[in-house]
């Protein structure tokens, strides 16, 4: 279980690391986007042949998953964007919102009740990021980037909980890389028709490491492990370590890009009310789904005395 935990830690740490890569390669979102998914859709599918899965879907099946992949595609670009035009820990604390979207996105599109608990982490998580806000008004642009990237991932996610019921995983992200990539690519081409500018499909020797770094371990290997360890470790174990990927992202930031990571006293206020809402919100949720089950089991009768 050590070596389970241990490994579950270096995937998020992984996930934590793709804004740092995403601001070293020196592509335009778009372009990074397609690349990565590329790489990622070519990685899924030498696995999923060499692992001997069936990736035939009926055509009404792909054509949703396709879909998924495009808002997919739309999230990293979102994603990256942000990293560019604030820094990367103010990227991440706008990633933090994810769990704020779920609990809002969730049961308007699954038609699920509204837990009081989620309302009011949500509500304690947007005075932290307005704190963020506040703190780095100059980067305000990026962190509204990022928060409506967070949003388009929520979506995504919760379309998701009703796909993999249908589908193993590892096709799900075939499907849904190759939709990415296609989208983008269709984009791409038509983009110029447009007045756009032409796609800068040109990486440096540098850019091509960094890439296969971003699909092939943080993306490929990455999604592939975590898969493998949920056969293990509970659903609270993964998600209380999931939602620590922007601490390690703010940490590595700070780590490799030194001053120009360094933020205000308002900020690591605002993202630690942020991160604190997000990380309690798992141990809440199990807590209540205890306190359920335990209400519905049914009570014993007591003999009676002859």
């Amino acid at each position: 279980m050590l070596k389970d935990y241990l490994r579950l830690h270096f995937i998020v740490f992984l996930w934590g690391f793709t804004a740092i890569l995403g601001k070293l390669i020196s592509l335009p979102p778009v372009e990074l986007v397609f690349y990565r998914t590329l790489i990622a859709s070519v990685g899924l599918a030498i696995l999923l042949v060499s692992r001997k899965q069936e990736w035939r879907v009926s055509r009404g099946q792909a054509l949703r998953l396709l879909g998924v992949g495009a808002m997919v595609a739309v999230h990293w670009i979102t994603f990256f964007l942000a990293a560019r035009l604030s820094s990367v820990s103010v990227c991440l604390a706008g990633m933090a919102t994810l769990a704020l979207w779920t609990s809002i996105l969730e049961p308007l599109i699954l038609r699920k009740r509204f837990e009081a608990y989620e309302i009011v982490l949500g509500l304690v998580a947007m005075v932290g990021l307005y704190l963020v806000s506040q703190a780095e008004f100059d980067q305000l642009l990026g962190l509204g980037v990022a928060v409506f990237s967070a949003g388009l991932s929520a979506l995504f996610s919760v379309f998701n909980a009703k796909l993999t019921k249908q589908h193993p995983p590892l096709r799900l992200t075939l499907y849904e890389m190759s939709g990415a990539c296609l989208s983008i690519a269709l984009f791409l081409i038509f983009r110029p028709g447009f007045g756009g500018e032409l796609p800068q499909l040109d990486p440096t020797l540098l850019d091509w490491l960094w890439l296969l770094i971003l699909a092939g371990v943080c993306t490929v290997y990455a999604f592939s492990a975590s898969v493998e360890l949920q056969q293990r470790l509970s659903a609270f174990s993964l998600n209380l370590t999931v939602n620590l990927e922007p601490v390690y992202g703010i940490a590595l930031a700070v780590l490799i890009f030194g001053s120009q990571e360094k933020m205000s006293t308002g900020f690591y206020l605002g993202t630690v009310i942020i991160l604190l809402s997000v990380l309690v919100h798992p141990v809440i949720d199990q807590w209540v789904r205890r306190r359920r089950a335990a209400s519905q089991l049914p009570i014993p009768h007591e003999e009676v005395a002859g």
